[in-house]
């Protein structure tokens, strides 16, 4: 949900929104004389001077390549109440991004633009990894929307208060009782929470979802061509009893219980957090959105335990806005390709990129799954390797063994109406002594099994 970040989005909402997109325009009229055509892009809220400047490095250079192209910046975050205004008011970037978890819904309620013809066009088209890809396919396999990223959950943790609490950082925590360990020391060393978690715009789910997958649970179950809810599952149990058990008997989780992704990351680059979970390639977001601290920061893997323990996977897509007409679909497509594609699949653009993100003091060599294959990614690294500046030996618990964990996908029909189920149910064990873990989880149950057999 990292696209992102990955957060949160109505489907029942985006179901009356189809026709206010789908009539949304003449965006015919936005192309002037002369075969010049103009692009909206979507950039990041919240960026720091220097990351700004680095993204209109990148447009100056597009321009160059394609002059009759005119791009401009907008800044977009994805969550899901502003997705859904913007959808619904038909203000979204010409070129914008989403979760793996909302592609298909959008691309069969038709509120994306179908961009397959352009994109059959790349010459990587048939080169994705299949489970990547998936997301961004249509009924029929056609590509409408391109995977641009993609992500495992991971263990953040701040060395900083590691070390502050008598902690070594470079043995984090490998199972979720050391976690808990570790998160009561530094409660009590450092006055700061040791563990905190998302609950708000449903990250509350998406985070509980990825905890009880790590401990071998899944939120539903297909069952022919229907999909049976079960997030009152053994291991989704367990995970929000560890979490009540470090709130209510360790009080280790600070005091801030509302977090949504954009906050716990502000929380935990300001050295307020010492452990959280999301995903594996957030540093770049904390150091371009929160300015953290590199030598504060390290990354792991996420603690598997019991039998089908598995990591929670997704990732990003880039869409095109449904108003755009097909020259600027054309173009919207060549600007997917020149800014997200060309550095992971080319030389010329891996250096580029590179080169202007360490121009503008942006990270380079976060580790992240491959949206192609290993070798490709190898490949990448390889060009970029004298560029690298981020803190890769504090990351080592993580690259060392995250490609070797399973990966499973996220619940694949009404996910984020799923998680916002269980938003609710995080809150209250987190904020209610008396909660019950098994009456919450049975009542979510019953309601994302409504929400299942309504999709």
């Amino acid at each position: 949900m990292s696209i992102r970040s990955t957060t949160a989005l109505t489907i029942a909402g985006l179901a009356g929104l189809t026709l206010l997109t789908a009539c949304g325009g003449d965006s015919d009229s936005d192309e002037s004389a002369g075969g010049k055509v103009s692009i909206t892009v979507a950039s990041d809220a919240g960026l720091t001077p220097e990351a700004i400047s680095s993204y209109d490095q990148q447009i100056a250079s597009f321009r160059k390549k394609y002059p009759n192209i005119e791009v401009k910046r907008e800044e977009y975050t994805w969550t899901g109440p502003t997705f859904a205004a913007k959808l619904a008011g038909g203000t979204l970037p010409d070129v914008f991004t989403l979760p793996f978890t909302d592609g298909r819904t959008l691309i069969a309620r038709r509120q994306v633009a179908d961009i397959s013809d352009e994109v059959a066009k790349l010459s990587y088209a048939n080169s994705f990894n299949p489970n990547v890809v998936a997301a961004g396919k249509s009924d029929d396999g056609a590509v409408e929307l391109v995977p641009i990223a993609a992500y495992g959950q991971a263990l953040h943790y701040n060395r900083a208060l590691f070390e502050e609490a008598g902690l070594d950082p470079d043995k984090p925590p490998t199972t979720w009782a050391e976690i808990r360990s570790a998160a009561d020391q530094i409660a009590e060393k450092t006055g700061q929470a040791g563990y905190a978690v998302m609950t708000k715009g449903n990250t509350g789910g998406w985070i509980l979802s990825t905890e009880a997958y790590a401990m071998g649970g899944r939120m539903t179950q297909a069952n022919g061509d229907e999909q049976k809810a079960t997030v009152d599952n053994a291991g989704a149990k367990e995970a929000l009893k560890l979490v009540q058990d470090m709130r209510w008997q360790d009080d280790s989780m600070g005091s801030n219980f509302g977090y949504d992704w954009n906050g716990i990351n502000q929380a935990f680059a300001a050295g307020k957090i010492g452990m959280f979970v999301t995903g594996g390639g957030t540093y770049d977001n904390l150091v371009s959105q929160n300015e953290i601290k590199p030598a504060d920061y390290g990354l792991t893997v996420l603690p598997l335990q019991g039998t089908d323990a598995g990591v929670l996977g997704g990732g990003t897509l880039a869409a095109v806005s449904v108003k755009a007409s097909d020259a600027q679909k054309a173009a919207a497509v060549k600007w997917i390709d020149f800014f997200y594609m060309q550095k992971l699949i080319t030389q010329e653009g891996a250096v580029r990129d590179a080169q202007n993100r360490q121009a503008d003091k942006q990270p380079v060599g976060t580790p992240q799954l491959p949206v192609f294959d290993q070798a490709t990614e190898q490949k990448r690294l390889g060009w970029i390797k004298s560029y690298v500046d981020v803190p890769l030996e504090q990351m080592t618990n993580y690259t060392s063994a995250a490609f070797q964990q399973p990966l499973v996908p996220e619940p694949p029909v009404a996910t984020q109406d799923l998680y916002a189920a269980l938003d609710p149910v995080v809150q209250k064990v987190l904020t209610d002594k008396n909660a019950n873990v098994d009456d919450l989880l049975s009542q979510a149950n019953s309601e994302v099994q409504t929400v299942l057999d309504r999709s």
